[in-house]
């Protein structure tokens, strides 16, 4: 497993990454982001996409836990809180490409069972075809939504304090 891998193999429920920074992986994309405590408890349940209003609100106040973790130099705090405003991005838009929420048809068989990460990630229906996308996939409320966290995802994931963090928090625990 490459340094900066996230360590699926670590016991979520007793592990407090406040207290044990060290062991917390960043990972690719949004890994970990419903394991890592007590971060997880703090901003899932302001996690919110199911209008375009609620989005907003949601962006807005896991924004500024994000800029809150970044003052208390809690840079896990803040990678969490990003990868939620990423999630917030990646989910709304799955909704608003299918309503159902399910990018490829049902299946048999598990397509995506021996597959490097991110191809065994998600559906085991992932390798079957895909479902046809919504008329109005770029304009309905799922797509504004989707928007929205987008904006506050962009803004976290290239604020100059967060670049700051990240190196310093790989340097001092990845040695790089």
């Amino acid at each position: 497993m490459a340094r900066n891998a996230f360590d699926y193999t670590l016991d979520f429920k007793k592990t407090d990454f406040r207290k044990n920074p060290e062991l917390y992986r960043i990972g690719v994309g949004e890994q970990g982001v419903l394991l890592v405590e007590p971060y997880k408890s703090e901003l899932l349940p302001h996690w919110k996409f199911r209008t375009e209003e609620l989005a907003r609100i949601s962006a807005q106040t896991i924004f500024g836990l994000f800029e809150k973790y970044l003052l208390e130099n809690d840079f896990i705090g803040a990678d969490m809180a990003r990868k939620y405003l990423q999630m917030g991005f990646t989910r709304a838009r799955r909704y608003a490409n299918h309503k159902s929420g399910r990018k490829y048809s049902a299946g048999d068989q598990d397509q995506s069972s021996g597959k490097e990460y991110p191809y065994s990630a998600g559906s085991k229906n992932k390798g079957n075809a895909q479902l046809q996308q919504e008329d109005d996939a770029l304009s309905n409320e799922k797509a504004r939504a989707a928007a929205i966290f987008k904006e506050f995802w962009f803004r976290a994931k290239d604020h100059p304090e967060y670049i700051r963090q990240k190196e310093e928090f790989r340097e001092r625990y990845y040695g790089s």
